[in-house]
C-alpha cells in the first residue's frame, strides 16, 4: 500500500527570530501570512559585573540549530513537506556585538549585548575627539555617542581582548552583529560561510554611512576600527547564501532585518508617516519618513528601515530606544520575587489600579531616548507604609507607558504632526492593563493587529520577495494590515498629564547617581572617587598624630 501523500500547503517561508530572550523558528503560508507552526528555545544573559551584559553566542547559535530541527519535525507531524520552504528570513537582536575566529570557528568572547554599558568610560573618552561644531559621527550615522551601539563595544573588545588582538593581528578576526554570526554559521561556517549583514543592522554600528549605505573609513578610523574584518554589506532582501546542512539544507537565506524593522515590515507601515510600537526586553518606537533621512532635534535616532531588494530604494525611519520595558517584569520576577510568572504582573496592577503615589525610573542601562544620559540609575521613589507589591508592579507598568509618551512626543514635535492613533505590537500587548495605561497616557487609540508575530512575518516577506525566490508579493493591494483589538482613551487627560508630570520630576532625580568614572574592566578602586580618597588619607593623618601626640608606639 503506498504512503499517504503529505499535505502541500503551497510555498512556505521560514523566519529565525533571534531576540535577547529567546531564539525562534516560525513557518508561514505566503498567500495567507498564516502561521502554520513554530518553536521557541529561551536564552540566558550574563551578568558578570555590575553594568555588564553577554550572551554565548555558541548558545544562540546552538538554540537557532534546536529550533529549525524542531520546526520540521512538528511541520512532519502535520503531514507538510519540508521541501515546501522556500527560503528563511533572519531577524535579530540589534547591536549585539560578537568577534569569532574565521579558522576555527569559534567567538573569541562572549557577545556583548546591546544593554551592556561597560564602555562609558570609552564613550566619555571618544567623545573628548569630536569637534563641537562638527559632529560628523551623528552626521553620518544618524545616532549619538553612547554605550547602546556597536562600535564602542567592538573598540572596547580590541582593547580588552588579548585573544581578539592577535586574531586581528593574524588575519583570523571576524566582527558582525547576531545576524552576520548565524547567517556566516548557516550557510557553512569555516567552509565557505558568507559573512555579511544588511543595511538595518549595519546602520546600528556607528560605522556606517547611512546615506552612501558603505562602510565609512572616517567613522572607522576614529574608532579605530580595521575595516577588514567588517561584514559585507547587502540589502534586507536578496539571495545571502543556501543553508548548507541539517533539515534545510539547500534553502536560501534571502532576508534579513534588525528586528525593530522587521516589525515595522511586519505591521505594514510601508508609507511614510506611519508608525509602530513594539514593546520586548525594550520599547521602541519607529516611524517610515520615506526615502527622506530626517534628523531629530528632540533625541530620537535615524536609522535604515529597510532596503527590500538590491536595486529598490532605501527607506529611513525616526525612532525612539527605551532600554527598559518588558526587562523590568522580568526584574520584578527574578531578582525581587514578588511575582511567580511575568503575566501576574497584570493581576496585581488590576488588583489596585493606581500606584498611589509610587512612580518607577527602570534606568538599569542608564537612560535612552530622549535623554540619552548613562549616568541614570533606576529609581522607585514615592513609596510610603501603605505601598505594597501591587503598587509596585503597577508603576513598573506605568513608568512603560510613560517612558512610550516621552518618545512619541518627541516625535510629534520632530514631525510637526500629532499622531492620531499608534500601532502596537510585541508579547507585552497581551497585558490589557498595560495597553489600556498607554491609550490613557497617550490620549490616543492603541491598535493592536491580529498579526502575533509581526518581526517574524516581516522578514518572511523580505525572504519570499527577493528576487530569485519570488514566493511573497509586496503589491500594495497585499499588504492590508488587519485590526483585531483597539484601546481608546478612558481617562480625563488633566488627570494623566498630572501623573505624567510628577513622573517626569522623578526622572530627573534619577539622574546623575554615577558621578565618577569607574574602571572599565569593572575592578572596584576606593580612590575613584576623590572625596572618599581625601577622607582615607585624612583619617589614616590624623590617627597617625593622635598616635603621635599621645606617645603611643
Amino acid at each position: 500500500m503506498a504512503a499517504p501523500t503529505k499535505a502541500v500547503k503551497g510555498p512556505l517561508v521560514g523566519a529565525v527570530v533571534q531576540s535577547t530572550s529567546a531564539s525562534s523558528f516560525l513557518v508561514f503560508n505566503t498567500k495567507t501570512s498564516e502561521l502554520l507552526t513554530h518553536y521557541e528555545v529561551e536564552l540566558a544573559q550574563e551578568f558578570p559585573k555590575e553594568g555588564w551584559v553577554e550572551q554565548d553566542p555558541k548558545e544562540i547559535l546552538q538554540s537557532v540549530y534546536e529550533c529549525l530541527e524542531r520546526t520540521c519535525e512538528k511541520l512532519d507531524e502535520l503531514d507538510i513537506e519540508i521541501s515546501n520552504i522556500k527560503a528563511v528570513g533572519i531577524t535579530n537582536q540589534r547591536e549585539t556585538t560578537v568577534v569569532w575566529d574565521k579558522v576555527t570557528g569559534d567567538p573569541l568572547c562572549n557577545a556583548l549585548v546591546w544593554l551592556d554599558l561597560r564602555t562609558q568610560a570609552t564613550v566619555e573618552n571618544l567623545s573628548k575627539k569630536i569637534p563641537g561644531n562638527n559632529n560628523f559621527v551623528k552626521s553620518k550615522t544618524g545616532l549619538p555617542l553612547s554605550t547602546y551601539f556597536s562600535a564602542v563595544k567592538l573598540r572596547w573588545i580590541l582593547d580588552n581582548v588579548k585573544k581578539v588582538q592577535k586574531a586581528v593581528e593574524d588575519g583570523r578576526a571576524l566582527f558582525g552583529t547576531i545576524d552576520s554570526w548565524l547567517i556566516w554559521n548557516l550557510t557553512g561556517g569555516v567552509n565557505g560561510g558568507v559573512h555579511c549583514t544588511d543595511v538595518t543592522n549595519a546602520s546600528r554600528t556607528m560605522l556606517f554611512n547611512i546615506h552612501s549605505l558603505e562602510w565609512d573609513k572616517e567613522l572607522c578610523d576614529f574608532f579605530e576600527i580595521p575595516m577588514d574584518i567588517l561584514p559585507k554589506v547587502w540589502s534586507s532582501s536578496e539571495i545571502y547564501g543556501q543553508v548548507k546542512a541539517g533539515c534545510l539544507e539547500g534553502v536560501p537565506i534571502s532576508g534579513c532585518l534588525g528586528d525593530q524593522s522587521a516589525a515595522l515590515i511586519g505591521q505594514m507601515c510601508f508609507q511614510e508617516g506611519r508608525a509602530k510600537t513594539t514593546y520586548g526586553t525594550g520599547c521602541f518606537l519607529l516611524c517610515n519618513t520615506g526615502r527622506k533621512c530626517v534628523f531629530s532635534e528632540h533625541g530620537l535616532l535615524t536609522t535604515v528601515a529597510y532596503k527590500l531588494g538590491r536595486d529598490k530604494p532605501v527607506i529611513y525611519a525616526l525612532e525612539g530606544s527605551v532600554a527598559i520595558a518588558g526587562a523590568v517584569i522580568d526584574w520584578l520576577k527574578n531578582n525581587l520575587g514578588i511575582l511567580e510568572t511575568v503575566e501576574e504582573i497584570e493581576v496585581l496592577a488590576k488588583k489596585v489600579g493606581t500606584s498611589y503615589g509610587c512612580y518607577f525610573i527602570p534606568a538599569f542601562s542608564g537612560l535612552y531616548a530622549p535623554y540619552w544620559e548613562p549616568s541614570a540609575r533606576g529609581i522607585i521613589c514615592g513609596l510610603t507604609q501603605f505601598t505594597n507589591k501591587c503598587h509596585i508592579a503597577f508603576a513598573a507598568l506605568e513608568a512603560i507607558c510613560f517612558q512610550t509618551r516621552e518618545i512619541l512626543d518627541a516625535m510629534n514635535r520632530d514631525c510637526g504632526i500629532p499622531f492620531h492613533q499608534l500601532q502596537v505590537d510585541g508579547a507585552m500587548t497581551n497585558n490589557k492593563v498595560l495597553m489600556q495605561l498607554q491609550a490613557d497616557i497617550l490620549h490616543i487609540p492603541l491598535i493592536k493587529s491580529c498579526v502575533t508575530e509581526p518581526t517574524a512575518l516581516g522578514v518572511a516577506m523580505a525572504a519570499g520577495a527577493a528576487e530569485g525566490v519570488g514566493v511573497w508579493s509586496l503589491e500594495p493591494e497585499n499588504m492590508s494590515a488587519t485590526m483585531t483589538e483597539q484601546f481608546e482613551p478612558q481617562i480625563k487627560a488633566t488627570e494623566c498629564e498630572i501623573r505624567y508630570a510628577t513622573w517626569k520630576k522623578a526622572v530627573m532625580k534619577s539622574m546623575g547617581w554615577v558621578t565618577a568614572q569607574c574602571p572599565e574592566n569593572g575592578d572596584s578602586a576606593i580612590f575613584s572617587s576623590l572625596p572618599l580618597g581625601l577622607y582615607i588619607v585624612s583619617s589614616m593623618i590624623m590617627l597617625i598624630g593622635a598616635r603621635y601626640i599621645s606617645g603611643i608606639p
